[in-house]
């Protein structure tokens, strides 16, 4: 008998407001991509050739909107499962004029599976997923061996694995899973720079370190 696949987030309904909703209905159709199993073509799907990066779990995203806002000439598909997040992204977009993003509501890991081409890109960014801080659940944690090599193959010759969290436990994890992934080797940078999240702002008022972690495909 088939068991469902362990899920790395909960859905939640969360507050939607009428400035998401209407967002959400009217901007979808226009920045967003359905889930198909199928890959997707980078051209035709953003109208143009450029970098493209995975923005894996956005949460309300803020910080998708502010990183693609700067960063014109990369190209951002954002992935998250939550509609008033999927809502906020969208209504950021239409307020900052901002072209680079396309958004799936869907779940990650099948996204990067069925969707994204192998070998196709610039980055990936993992910030503050989910750190399911009892140990009974850390088999709900996102970063396991498994999606580790799955992102890894996504990624292009050189392309960057930049993942941030403000557990301590969860950063030891991911580091001992980025490096023991044959096709990862640790990098000193990102593809580009973290700006400040709100959940970076709390780990720090909780007194939590703030850890990056990047790891390169050679």
């Amino acid at each position: 008998m088939s068991h469902p696949p362990i899920r790395s987030y909960v859905l939640r309904q969360g507050r939607f407001s009428r400035g998401q909703q209407r967002a959400y209905a009217e901007l979808l159709p226009r920045f967003g991509l359905a889930y198909r199993a199928a890959p997707l073509d980078w051209r035709a799907t953003f109208g143009r050739e450029a970098p493209v990066v995975a923005e894996v779990g956005f949460g309300m995203g803020e910080t998708t909107a502010e990183i693609a806002a700067a960063n014109p000439a990369i190209d951002y598909l954002a992935i998250e499962v939550h509609t008033p997040g999927v809502g906020s992204l969208l209504k950021q977009i239409e307020q900052g004029a901002i072209a680079n993003i396309r958004v799936v509501q869907h779940d990650a890991v099948e996204v990067m599976r069925d969707m994204v081409p192998a070998g196709s890109l610039a980055a990936i960014h993992i910030f503050f997923p989910d750190p399911w801080p009892k140990k009974r659940h850390h088999k709900r944690r996102l970063v396991q061996p498994d999606v580790a090599a799955l992102l890894a193959r996504k990624l292009a010759p050189g392309g960057v694995l930049h993942a941030a969290t403000d557990w301590a436990d969860y950063a030891e994890q991911m580091q001992a899973v980025f490096a023991g992934e044959p096709l990862l080797e640790p990098a000193a940078i990102g593809f580009t720079s973290r700006p400040p999240t709100k959940f970076a702002s709390r780990g720090q008022r909780l007194g939590h370190a703030i850890r990056d972690l990047y790891f390169r495909r050679p």
